[in-house]
């Protein structure tokens, strides 16, 4: 039977490397476009793999485990959904204040604005469970 946590172990020190040589070799060119860009499509594979291989697992383990989970996981998926695009129909796509440089397109600014609201959105959602955590966990010590 073949041992997935170093499997994972050894992917994982695999990636760390790669994007500690592409950090490297962008500091060393200068950041320059090109090396910007080779950081940013990497972190973009990056997250796309991680949040692939959590939804897959999730299903699968959903699956196994207790079929019935995944009706709760696929309402989760669409309450999801559902904030991303409240957020985005709610985001404005207004031009930054004093910004010269090239002009950006409409869709550009939107998603941008779109992702900060969901930022400040989950940041403060953190910051409550985190909160809430914490006063859970001292009733119950409590007791």
């Amino acid at each position: 039977m073949l041992n997935y946590n170093k499997i994972l172990k050894y992917v994982l020190w695999v990636m760390m490397v790669i994007g500690a040589v592409i950090a490297i070799w962008a500091y060393a060119v200068g950041f320059t476009e090109a090396a910007v860009n080779s950081l940013l499509y990497f972190a973009y594979v990056m997250v796309a793999i991680g949040v692939g291989v959590i939804i897959l697992v999730g299903i699968t383990i959903s699956a196994l485990n207790n079929p019935k989970n995944l009706i709760k996981l696929g309402i989760g998926l669409v309450a999801a959904v559902v904030v991303v695009g409240a957020v985005y129909m709610l985001s404005p796509g207004n031009p930054a204040m004093g910004y010269i440089g090239q002009e950006v397109s409409h869709g550009t600014l939107k998603m941008t604005d779109t992702l900060l609201n969901l930022t400040y959105i989950l940041c403060v959602l953190a910051f409550i469970a985190i909160i809430y955590s914490a006063i859970a966990s001292a009733i119950r010590n409590n007791k």
